[in-house]
């Protein structure tokens, strides 16, 4: 499961909107609907805000 998906369900299974999930993770809705809908982003940082409401974070796969 992607990203994007795993975000939509974990909203859906807490019976929250999008507006609230923004509003928990203290990040914009449009990021949030740009999330759900798969486009890509290089803030990571936002990324992990949404996550860890669910208890998930993601990494970066490059090497430094």
């Amino acid at each position: 499961m992607n990203i994007s998906n795993f975000i939509k369900e974990k909203r859906k299974q807490l019976g929250i909107t999008q507006i609230e999930l923004a509003e928990r993770a203290g990040v914009g809705l449009r990021f949030v609907r740009e999330l759900e809908q798969g486009k890509q982003t290089v803030r990571l940082d936002k990324v992990n805000q949404v996550l860890s409401l669910f208890g998930a974070e993601s990494r970066s796969n490059q090497k430094k």
